[in-house]
C-alpha cells in the first residue's frame, strides 16, 4: 500500500481530531457543563499535544465523596470543573507500551500549560486533569499498570469514547431535531433507521417459573 501524501495524512488526522473533539464536547454539554475550547487555530510554535482541549465547569456541581479514576457518565455530576485533553487514537490499542513510548501524551501537564487554565478559571474549586481514551486495556494487568502509569504521570481521570458515545446514543431523542449539532443530527438519523437497538437485557431478566399442571 502506498503512504500517503504527507499533505493528505494531516488532513486525515486534522478530521479524526474534529471528530473526536466534537464528540467530547457534545458529551460535555450533554450533561450540563460550560465547555471552553482552549483555541480555535493552529499555532506555529507550538504542537497540538502541548495543548488542553477543553475546559469544562459545572454550574451545579453534586457533591458525592471521591471521583474513581475511570468516569462514568453517573460520576460527572461531581466533577466541578477540569482541564480535558482528548487522545482519539481509534485505530490503536492503548496499553501501558504505548503509554511508555509516547511522551507527547503528558506534555500538556506541564506547568506552563496550566497557567492557561489558571487565567481561565481563577482560584478555587480544584480543577481536576481528565484525559479522554479510547478505551483501557482489557486485560486485568494491562489495566492496573495503565492506570498506574497515569496517575504516576499527573492524570486524575480518565473517560472512555465508548462510555461517551454509548451516553450520546441513549439520550439523543428520534422526535427531535438537532439541526444546530451535525453529530447529534447524525446519531438521531441512524437511531431512527434502527442501526442503534436498545441494548439486549433478555439475559439477565429472571426466568418465569412454568406452571405445575393441575
Amino acid at each position: 500500500m502506498a503512504a500517503l501524501p504527507t499533505t493528505r495524512y494531516r488532513k486525515l488526522q486534522f478530521n479524526v481530531s474534529a471528530v473526536s473533539e466534537t464528540i467530547v464536547r457534545e458529551y460535555f454539554e450533554l450533561h450540563g457543563f460550560f465547555v471552553r475550547q482552549q483555541r480555535k487555530y493552529i499555532t506555529s510554535s507550538r504542537r497540538d499535544d502541548d495543548e488542553i482541549d477543553f475546559f469544562v465547569l459545572n454550574p451545579k456541581p453534586v457533591a458525592k465523596g471521591e471521583l474513581p479514576f475511570e468516569l462514568s457518565s453517573a460520576d460527572l455530576a461531581a466533577v466541578v470543573r477540569a482541564v480535558v485533553v482528548v487522545k482519539g487514537w481509534h485505530t490503536d490499542t492503548f496499553s501501558p507500551g504505548l503509554l511508555a513510548n509516547a511522551p507527547e501524551i503528558f506534555r500538556f501537564l506541564e506547568p506552563a500549560v496550566f497557567q492557561a487554565a489558571i487565567k481561565a478559571f481563577g482560584d478555587g474549586e480544584p480543577l481536576i486533569k481528565i484525559l479522554v481514551v479510547p478505551a483501557l486495556p482489557h486485560a486485568t494487568e494491562g489495566r492496573e499498570q495503565s492506570i498506574q502509569m497515569l496517575k504516576a504521570k499527573g492524570i486524575d481521570a480518565v473517560i472512555s469514547f465508548r462510555t461517551m458515545l454509548a451516553d450520546l446514543i441513549e439520550q439523543i431523542e428520534v422526535n427531535r431535531n438537532y439541526q444546530k449539532s451535525d453529530l447529534l443530527q447524525v446519531i438521531r438519523i441512524l437511531k431512527n433507521y434502527g442501526f442503534f437497538r436498545e441494548p439486549q437485557l433478555e439475559l439477565f431478566k429472571p426466568k418465569r417459573r412454568k406452571s405445575k399442571p393441575d
